[in-house]
């Protein structure tokens, strides 16, 4: 994998640019002759207002940022390529489905609440947008790392992103929502419930971007050859698993490297090891529309794994980074909208909303309607119809004739349909209703998938939930707003809103707020109603907890801790094992440069404890040798394996340096591996599969 030839994106490449030996010119190609001076009346006279070198430098310079994304602005993105796998043909036409197609593809991960300059650990939900640059155009499949989303209908959406934003009177806090306005706005929105319940979870601290699930969030359509539709939801499953941090540790993380998720995925495809994400759907036949205790169509609600499994159809690799982030990453422009024939919009009233909302964004953002002529937005099979002008036109349209119908250009470009070619065409779906602002009651059961995610979550999980919901209504000032979400937890498991409220100092209200029924009578007139008996009480796909030696470590960064005298046997015993299994080793000590072996000879260092932290890593090892003593008398190294130990990650210490653990709080447990009395390299392989020992929270009262 390593040696991969990287895939490259052609319809983009050709607009690369290369300065290397090139005469600097404008940006109308003049050489230009000086590039230190302006052009003054005497060499300390005025500058003169004739310097067009001058201007044509700065009024760029002066335009160089764009607007930044009202939500999604922190972003990360890569190119690669997606396989289909599946014969999905029975279901839909769209060409790059497949079996055995590959299709270029652009992704694009993103925090939702924070601004551009924010840090990667905030809690938040993580944007997960693909762009599949398709022989019938490009189709944007633009999700999140959480299944469903905090509102039902659109309309609330200008509201949501108002109440998460830092607030207007003192802009604070930056990328955040444990503030008055948030939790005033979620606990009057009882619709909100289930995915704020994802969002208190360890699903909204990712340990990175390759290690996070995706979802299309909505419910589509498949559409056949015969014009038969499919209900259609989207799920994307990383090979490297799902994991995440703990939350002590990610705000460690973003104090240390507030960069860690954006130089996590570059580095990764730079060293080769391209992250992968297989493609799988749940399919609901038109028929079984209303056949569920919940409305498929409600953008509150998941489909639980056992009522319809994931097929699995493709995979996607990532395998290129981008040559310049702000023409690649930062112009890239997603769309819900952007659809190929053979997949269709339900009637879902949020995926309603948003193909206006994203389209006209990008329009504003990008300076107008020609944003989809930017080289990262444009198609491989080209565009050609009458739309002119505009703001940033790049196609030059050759010919006197921009509309249709016409004979002076032989009626060009056609109607797919004019000539027999298949084009895109809208699910043909009967519909007769009445004009209406209003909500169907089978979206006014808002706790029971609440519920059904924290009773899916192992004890050690629960137990995060619990306490991401105590720190951030402990951040809410107003009383009343913390009483009213209090009340809602108390809907969806006592047990829950008891310990929440035990670490506020409130009972939790049996009943919910006034006020909080009184809005939510504005969309369900019986507010609140008795919901129906839900198919599962539990579901397996929700947990992220992985059994020892069940995962895999590739790519994982281990540190090995050592210092002047190490010994080179005991660290490449170690070494040879975990690279095998595709683990990057990191050699941290106590200064940068060349430090002495035990044995002889002399490696170069280029991490040192003054620069590091052990919350950038996974897993650590101390290997025999002199360096023992050394490190014995280093706080710098005692607080790496201490915070490691706390943040319940797997240890391993040589058997002459098991003495340093000693001077430590670690108690040997099983994710603490000693050479003297456990398989060193086995079992310390087998813990770190597992991700992380969380039980030992508990047992050895480390928070974490």
């Amino acid at each position: 994998m390593k040696n991969q030839k990287k895939n490259k994106a052609t319809h983009i490449d050709k607009y690369l640019v290369d300065n290397t030996n090139k005469v600097m010119t404008t940006n109308d190609g003049v050489p230009v002759y000086d590039n230190n001076n302006t052009l003054k009346a005497g060499d300390r006279g005025p500058s003169l207002q004739q310097d067009h070198i001058f201007f044509d430098k700065l009024m760029h310079f002066d335009r160089e940022r764009i607007p930044e994304r009202v939500v999604h602005a922190r972003g990360s993105g890569a190119h690669g390529v997606f396989e289909a796998t599946a014969d999905m043909s029975k279901y839909t036409t769209a060409a790059f489905l497949k079996k055995g197609t590959i299709t270029p593809v652009f992704t694009r991960f993103s925090t939702v609440a924070g601004f551009k300059g924010s840090t990667d650990l905030a809690r938040d939900v993580r944007g997960f947008s693909v762009k599949f640059y398709t022989e019938e155009g490009n189709y944007d499949l633009v999700g999140n790392n959480i299944p469903v989303f905090f509102i039902q209908d659109a309309m609330n959406f200008p509201d949501l992103v108002h109440a998460v934003k830092p607030e207007p009177n003192n802009e604070m806090p930056q990328a955040a929502s444990a503030h008055d306005t948030f939790w005033d706005f979620i606990s009057l929105m009882p619709e909100s419930a289930h995915m704020v319940m994802w969002a208190m979870s360890d699903r909204a601290i990712p340990r990175s971007l390759r290690m996070m699930e995706g979802f299309g969030v909505h419910t589509f359509k498949f559409v056949n050859a015969k014009g038969k539709g499919t209900f259609v939801k989207f799920h994307w499953k990383p090979r490297l698993g799902v994991h995440s941090v703990a939350w002590n540790e990610a705000q460690k993380i973003s104090g240390f490297d507030a960069d860690f998720h954006r130089r996590d995925l570059w580095e990764a495809i730079e060293n080769g090891d391209f992250p992968q994400w297989d493609l799988g759907v749940q399919l609901i036949a038109e028929e079984d529309e209303m056949k569920f205790s919940f409305d498929i169509l409600d953008p509150t609600k998941i489909i639980p794994e056992e009522l319809v499994p994931v097929q699995l159809i493709g995979t996607m690799t990532l395998n290129r980074n981008p040559e310049n982030f702000f023409a690649e990453t930062e112009q890239s422009a997603f769309d819900p909208g952007r659809l190929v024939p053979g997949i269709d919009f339900s009637d879902d009233p949020l995926l309603q909303g948003r193909i206006f909302s994203y389209m006209d964004t990008q329009n504003y953002r990008l300076g107008g309607p020609n944003f989809h002529e930017l080289p990262i937005n444009r198609p491989i099979n080209s565009k050609h119809n009458n739309q002119k002008d505009g703001f940033s036109r790049m196609d030059i349209n050759k010919g006197a004739v921009s509309y249709f119908p016409n004979s002076k250009a032989e009626g060009c470009p056609y109607h797919a349909m004019l000539k027999g070619e298949t084009g895109f065409q809208s699910h043909r779906q009967p519909i007769e209703a009445s004009k209406v602002r209003a909500r169907s009651t089978s979206f006014a059961d808002h706790f029971t998938q609440a519920r059904l995610f924290f009773n899916s979550q192992s004890p050690e999980e629960q137990e995060h939930i619990i306490n991401a919901y105590s720190f951030e209504l402990s951040k809410v000032n107003d009383v009343d707003i913390r009483k009213r979400e209090l009340a809602i937890l108390n809907q969806i498991d006592k047990t829950l809103a008891k310990k929440v409220g035990n670490n506020l100092g409130l009972v939790p209200p049996k009943e919910l707020d006034a006020l909080t029924i009184k809005f939510a009578r504005h969309n369900h007139p019986k507010y609140p109603i008795k919901p129906q008996k839900p198919e599962v009480e539990t579901s397996a796909a929700l947990s992220m907890k992985v059994k020892a030696g069940e995962g895999t470590i590739k790519s994982r960064k281990v540190a090995f801790l050592v210092d002047e005298g190490v010994s080179k046997v005991s660290v490449d015993k170690m070494k040879k094992q975990l690279e095998k299994e595709g683990a990057q080793i990191v050699l941290i000590a106590s200064h940068v440069g060349k430090i002495m072996y035990k044995e002889g000879g002399e490696t170069e260092i280029q991490h040192s404890y003054l620069t590091e932290a052990s919350v950038c890593y996974d897993a650590f090892y101390t290997p025999d040798g002199d360096s023992v003593q050394k490190l014995s008398d280093n706080s710098d190294y005692l607080q790496f394996i201490n915070e490691g130990y706390r943040h319940c990650k797997a240890l391993s210490f040589a058997k002459g340096a098991e003495e340093l653990a000693k001077k430590s709080f670690i108690e040997k447990d099983a994710g603490v591996i000693f050479e003297s009395s456990d398989n060193l390299v086995k079992d310390f392989i087998h813990v770190m599969k597992g991700h992380r020992v969380w039980e030992r929270e508990k047992p050895r009262k480390v928070p974490a």
